[in-house]
């Protein structure tokens, strides 16, 4: 008999804990940070959890045996399986077992090593220790009885994947997190097409955007924001998840076709280091002359902060000032003190590009954003799209697969979904916390 049981993305936008048994072969689907119900008892930096036992005694980290490395249970889980490198589907395996192995992509494990190695490390994120293992599309694992087929699919991430699990009860389709209006649609069509080949038995799908949807693209976002780069004669200030590569280029182009540079801080600058490697990923020249990193002048920095330093063009506050008519500053909430040394001039403006909240980093009072805007007299702009797919592309993507039950995950609103999608040939099970459920008609 085959089973799966969620223990996390039930009627939340991420924290996916999803566990898969078959036999004597159990596997976890993703292993995430909980935003949602971490916020209902933590309000970071003032108070945080200091134990793995407190996230237990909320609830914010589940109950499991024989899974954490801070307990003496023999391991119950051959793997875990991560579909991409965002906090809310990745953070908490932190607090495995090193024996379990850790199977991702080649670029999800490069996005995480370099967040350890740009961060320092926190009882919610420290991947020291951990085994991992890379997969590309193609591949084919096999644990036991399971057989995982990971497939490329288009988010706001790049190295973000879709599972096609077959198990001895039939066939589960796992779509992470993906869409159908990014920069790379056909990888998410390559999904949808191994999915609709595979015959699965049930679907576990987000629904993120149910009551959120809206009609954009990366490439409206990036047209966007060359026209607004076009009329700003002051400096052009912005953020947007600093591992959102697709993002971090449309930016990139938008400036380069303006006649500005984009300055990006030294964190960005050795992700971009970091997945240069990967020719595929067509990441933009750290050396290109248009690419300049922010150096706030600190007295040591980090050896990987000397490292961009030495091999990029950098500028400091003061040199910014002078400069501000050429440039698109990268500026994340926390980095907002350095406005009172740059003093924006008039004709400045703020691009706000994210929404989801993948990190903590992430996570700001948008009120204190709202208030240091309105000090230095700079106007919001909101040039944002969604990473994940929109409710017409989710129907016509269940049409197609045509699973015999479907499980809506990543969302706060899976009964709009069930009623949304109720003519359709399947039926809509939404899961509840931690019960399981058989696989199989």
């Amino acid at each position: 008999m085959s089973t799966v049981t969620f223990y996390g993305g039930v009627k939340e936008v991420g924290g996916n804990k999803v566990l898969i048994r078959d036999g004597d072969t159990s596997i976890f689907l993703d292993f995430g940070m909980s935003f949602t119900s971490k916020r209902a008892y933590y309000s970071p930096p003032f108070l945080t959890p200091k134990s793995a036992e407190s996230l237990i005694e909320f609830g914010i980290l589940p109950k499991i045996k024989g899974v954490y490395k801070f307990e003496r249970s023999e391991q119950s889980v051959d793997a875990v399986f991560l579909s991409h490198s965002h906090m809310d589907h990745s953070a908490y395996v932190t607090f495995l077992k090193r024996s379990i192995p850790i199977y991702c992509g080649e670029t999800s494990k490069t996005i995480l090593q370099t967040s350890a190695k740009t961060k320092i490390a926190s009882l919610e994120f420290d991947i020291r220790g951990l085994k991992f293992q890379t997969f590309r599309t193609g591949d084919e694992i096999r644990l036991g009885s399971i057989r995982l087929k990971p497939i490329h699919v288009d988010h706001s991430v790049p190295g973000a994947y879709g599972f096609i699990v077959e198990t001895s009860s039939g066939v589960i389709v796992y779509t992470g997190d993906f869409r159908m209006h990014g920069t790379k649609p056909e990888m998410t069509g390559d999904f949808i097409d191994k999915a609709r080949e595979a015959e699965s038995s049930i679907m576990v799908s987000e629904c993120t955007n149910i009551t959120n949807a809206g009609v954009s693209s990366e490439p409206e976002v990036m047209e966007k924001l060359g026209r607004i780069m076009k009329v700003t004669r002051g400096l052009i200030i912005t953020d947007f998840s600093w591992s959102d590569v697709d993002r971090l280029r449309s930016f990139y182009n938008a400036a380069v076709k303006n006649g500005r540079s984009l300055v990006l801080t030294p964190k960005q600058a050795y992700l971009l280091k970091e997945l240069a490697k990967d020719p595929k990923l067509k990441i933009p020249d750290l050396r290109d002359t248009s690419i300049l990193v922010f150096d706030k002048g600190k007295k040591r920095p980090y050896r990987w902060e000397e490292e961009i330093f030495s091999m990029a063009d950098t500028l400091d506050a003061s040199k910014l000032t002078l400069r501000q008519k050429e440039l698109v500053l990268v500026a994340p909430f926390y980095e907002f003190e350095e406005l009172l040394t740059i003093k924006p001039g008039p004709g400045s403006c703020y691009i706000q590009s994210s929404s989801e909240p993948f990190n903590e980093e992430m996570e700001i009072d948008f009120g204190r954003l709202v208030n240091w805007l309105e000090h230095f007299g700079i106007p919001r702009y909101h040039i944002h799209v969604s990473g994940h797919i929109m409710p017409m592309d989710l129907r016509e993507v269940i049409s197609e697969i045509k699973p015999y039950a479907v499980f809506p995950i990543h969302g706060e609103h899976p009964e709009v979904f069930k009623k949304f999608i109720s003519d359709l040939n399947c039926r809509v099970q939404i899961p509840q916390l931690g019960e399981e459920y058989r696989i199989g008609l």
